[in-house]
C-alpha cells in the first residue's frame, strides 16, 4: 500500500535531510517534486494544490527548533498536513454503534466492489472485537446466488444470516431483518444491498427506500481503491443522492498508489472508516490517519503491528516461548512455532510494510524472496525432520539433508539457508540470556524493536527470513557490502532505522519529536 508514493516522497526528503540549511528555493523545489509524486499517485488535483499550499505556508519562514535540522522540520510539517488531509479525528473514523439495538448498518456500492465480502468481514470484526451479536441480510434479489453467497460468508464469520425467502423484495427483506433482529436479541444487523455496474436512478431509489425504512446508524459506501479517482467521484455521487456516513476502501493491499485514500476525505467530507487489506475475512483494518501518514512517509506502523500480534498470538504460547528464550534455548520446534505465529498475523509483506524504514529495503527483500511461499517451504522442511533433528539441528548432515529435501519437496540449498537462519537466531537468544534474566532479555528485545515492546512471539521484532546478517548487509554505510547498500550513500543500518520506531518522522529520535510537538527550544 502506497509503495510508489512512499518511495517518491522518501527520495525528496532524503535530499532535504542532507542539507544543513534550507532556503525558500529549496522548499519550492521539494514541493514541486511532492506535487508530481501526489499526482502520479492519482490524488485529486484540488487536493494536491491545497496540500502543497499548506505545506509551503508552514515551511517557509517557520522558525526551526535548535534540536532539529530544517529537513526534519519539513518532514514533520508534511506529516501533520498528511494527517489533516486523511482526516485527523479518530473517533469519527469509528463505526457508530450508538443507537437502539439492533443497530442497522447499510452497505452500498457498485457491483464487484466487494460489498458482500466486506459485510462478512465487518460482521466478524464486530463479533470478535466488539463482542456484538451480529446478523447479516442480503437485499440483492437480482444477482444469481447473491443471497446464498452472503449466507456462506456469514457461516465462515460464524454469525447468523437472515433466512432466504424467495420472491421477497429488498425493502420487505430489510424490514423482516430488523424485526428478526429485535426478536433474536441481536446488537447489529448488517444489510447488504444490491449493486449495479454503474450508478442509475433505479439503484439510488431502491437504496433510498431501504434507508428510509430502517433508518441506519451507518450507511457505508464500499468502493474499490484500485479504480483511483473514479472511487472519489463515486463517493461524491452516492453522498449527494443517498447521504453516506463513511467509506470502506477495498483491495487497498493491491493499490500501490493510494490516490483514492488521500483524496476521499478532502473531496467528499466523509471519513474513511475501514480498509480491506486482503481476501481473508480477518483482513479488515480500522482507518487511522496518523498511522497511514507514518506508512506513507516510510516510518512504518509499529502500533498496528503490535495490535496485529496481540490479536494473533496466544498468551500461553508466548509465555512458553519467553521462558525458553530466557534459558537461551531455541530449537527447530521453536522456529516452527515462530513461523506459524507469523502466518496467523497475515501476509508477510504486509507485516514488513509496517516496520520503520522498510521501504528502503524493497529491492533487498525482493532479492531475498521473503514471502508467504518461503515460509511455507520452511515449515515443510521442519515438518520433514525427525523429533531428534528438530531438537538438535546439529544432527543435520549431508545424508539427512537429502532425505529432508526429498520429503519436503525443497532443495538442500534451502535447508542450508534455514539452518543458517536458525543458528543466527539461536545465537541472538544466547546473547540475550547473558544480559541477565527476564529484565535483560526484554530490555534487549525492546532496543531491537526501537524502544517499543516487540510483539509476543517475534524475537526482537525480526520476521522469519530477516536474519541479523541480512539486515547488517542491507545497510551500514561504508561497512555495507557492494551491491547490498554499501558505500557513503547507503541506507542507514537497521538499528538506526529501528530507533525511529515509528516515533517520529523519518526515524526522528524521541527527544527531537518531543521538541517538535511542544515547540521548546534547546
Amino acid at each position: 500500500m502506497f509503495e510508489s508514493l512512499s518511495n517518491r516522497l522518501g527520495g525528496v526528503f532524503d535530499k532535504l535531510r542532507k542539507r544543513g540549511a534550507l532556503s525558500e528555493d529549496d522548499v519550492s523545489e521539494a514541493m514541486r517534486e511532492v506535487r508530481v509524486a501526489l499526482l502520479e499517485a492519482d490524488v485529486a488535483l484540488p487536493v494536491v494544490k491545497d496540500f502543497v499550499k499548506k505545506v509551503k505556508e508552514r515551511a517557509v519562514g517557520q522558525e526551526v527548533i535548535k534540536s532539529v535540522t530544517p529537513g526534519q522540520m519539513v518532514v514533520k510539517i508534511v506529516n501533520d498536513v498528511l494527517v489533516e488531509t486523511l482526516g485527523a479525528d479518530d473517533e469519527e473514523s469509528q463505526i457508530n454503534l450508538r443507537a437502539e439495538a439492533p443497530v442497522p448498518i447499510l452497505m452500498v456500492g457498485l457491483q464487484g466492489s466487494g460489498k458482500t465480502t466486506t459485510s462478512g468481514k465487518l460482521a466478524l470484526r464486530l463479533r470478535t472485537r466488539e463482542r456484538k451479536k451480529v446478523m447479516v441480510a442480503s437485499l440483492d434479489v437480482y444477482r444469481p446466488a447473491a443471497q446464498k453467497q452472503l449466507e456462506v460468508v456469514a457461516g465462515q464469520a460464524e454469525v447468523d444470516s437472515l433466512p432466504i425467502v424467495m420472491g421477497e423484495m429488498p425493502v420487505a427483506i430489510a424490514k423482516r431483518a430488523m424485526s428478526e433482529g429485535r426478536k433474536g436479541g441481536y446488537d447489529v444487523v448488517i444489510l447488504d444491498t444490491a449493486g449495479r455496474l454503474h450508478i442509475d436512478q433505479e439503484l439510488m431509489d431502491e437504496v433510498a427506500q431501504v434507508r428510509d425504512a430502517v433508518k441506519p446508524a451507518e450507511t457505508l459506501l464500499v468502493t474499490d481503491a484500485m479504480i483511483g479517482q473514479d472511487a472519489v467521484n463515486l463517493a461524491r455521487e452516492f453522498n449527494e443522492k443517498i447521504g453516506i456516513s463513511g467509506i470502506v476502501l477495498t483491495r487497498v493491499d493491491g493499490d500501490a498508489r493510494g490516490g483514492a485514500a488521500l483524496s476521499m476525505r478532502a473531496v467528499t467530507g466523509k471519513p474513511i472508516k475501514l480498509l480491506g487489506m486482503g481476501e481473508k475475512l480477518d483482513q479488515l483494518e480500522g482507518f487511522h490517519a496518523d498511522r497511514i501518514a507514518s506508512r506513507i512517509l516510510g516510518m512504518g506502523d509499529v502500533v498496528s503491528l503490535v495490535e496485529k500480534a496481540a490479536e494473533s498470538i496466544e498468551a500461553e504460547e508466548a509465555e512458553k516461548m519467553a521462558a525458553k528464550l530466557m534459558e537461551g534455548k531455541f530449537d527447530m520446534n521453536d522456529m516452527l512455532s515462530q513461523l506459524r505465529q507469523i502466518q496467523k498475523m497475515g501476509d508477510i509483506k504486509g507485516i514488513l510494510g509496517m516496520m520503520p524504514g522498510i521501504g528502503k529495503m524493497q529491492k533487498q527483500i525482493e532479492n531475498a524472496n521473503i514471502d508467504d511461499k518461503m515460509i511455507k517451504h520452511q515449515e515443510a522442511i521442519i515438518l520433514s525432520m525427525t523429533a531428534k533433528e528438530r531438537a538438535n539441528p546439529a544432527l543435520m548432515k549431508a545424508s539427512r539433508k537429502k532425505r529432508v529435501a526429498a520429503g519436503s519437496g525443497t532443495t538442500v540449498q534451502e535447508i542450508n539457508k534455514l539452518l543458517k537462519q536458525h543458528q543466527q537466531m539461536a545465537d541472538v537468544m544466547k546473547k540475550m540470556k547473558k544480559m541477565g534474566g527476564k529484565k535483560g532479555l526484554m530490555g534487549a528485545m525492546s532496543k531491537m524493536f526501537g524502544g517499543a515492546t516487540p510483539p509476543a512471539g517475534m524475537p526482537g521484532g525480526m520476521p522469519p527470513g530477516m536474519t541479523p546478517d541480512m539486515l547488517a548487509g542491507m545497510g551500514g554505510g561504508k561497512k555495507g557490502k557492494k551491491g547490498q547498500g554499501g558505500g557513503d550513500e547507503a541506507m542507514p543500518d537497521m538499528s538506526a532505522l529501528m530507533k525511529g520506531g515509528g516515533a517520529g518522522p523519518g526515524g526522528l529520535p524521541p527527544d527531537v519529536l518531543k521538541a517538535l510537538n511542544k515547540g521548546k527550544k534547546k
